[in-house]
């Protein structure tokens, strides 16, 4: 079973870093109702464009993900 996608991006925080991923990571990090246990790109895509406490680029959320799924 693949890890969560929250879990992996955990492992990509870098508060110093101007990356999309470690920006997503640390804006993740601060919310708390992003949702951790699902590895569902659908679940996390619509949490991003509906829920999310922050906004973020869902073409950069798209290649984030596409690394998430080679890792």
């Amino acid at each position: 079973m693949r890890k969560s996608f929250y879990t992996w991006l955990m492992t990509q925080r870098n508060p110093k870093s101007n990356e999309p991923l470690a920006i997503l990571a640390d804006l993740a990090f601060d919310d708390s109702t992003f949702p951790k246990h699902t590895d569902s790109f659908d679940e996390v895509s619509r949490y991003l464009e509906d829920a999310a406490s922050f906004s973020f680029n869902l073409g950069q959320f798209d290649r984030i993900w596409e690394q998430y799924l080679t890792h």
